[in-house]
């Protein structure tokens, strides 16, 4: 089924996560920069770093790649990896998608064009949704 969207959009997937934050925390105090070179791109890593509570960030970025992951129906593996979905901020500070080349390969083969995010967090839980849409 397809949703046409107030601007005239089509919804084409949706996806969601939440995570709590001492997940995050406890990978990162375990694993450190490991983990970090493993799923964040440089971008996302500076960004939160800067942060007075980075893995509040961390853990709401972590749980952007896996919504845009659950949007393309293929969760994080050989199709999509951890590091195709990048987050970034746009000019009114809205979270923004950068996809890699394996996710904008897959972006094609849905027919979407582009994807909308939103994160939140508190101290403890991170959560974010992300929508696949076709203009």
């Amino acid at each position: 089924m397809k949703l046409d969207l107030p601007a005239g959009g089509i919804l084409v997937g949706l996806g969601a996560d939440v995570i709590e934050v001492a997940r995050i925390r406890g990978v990162v105090e375990r694993q450190g920069e490991r983990f970090l070179a493993r799923v964040f791109t440089d971008e996302e890593r500076e960004y939160c770093m800067r942060m007075s509570q980075p893995h509040k960030h961390l853990a709401a970025r972590f749980a952007a790649k896996e919504a845009v992951s659950k949007c393309f129906t293929t969760g994080i593996g050989a199709e999509l990896g951890w590091r195709s979905v990048s987050v970034y901020h746009g000019p009114r500070n809205q979270p923004l998608v950068r996809l890699d080349e394996k996710g904008l390969l897959l972006l094609r083969e849905t027919g979407a064009s582009g994807i909308i995010l939103t994160l939140s967090h508190t101290d403890t839980v991170a959560m974010a949704v992300a929508a696949l849409v076709r203009s």
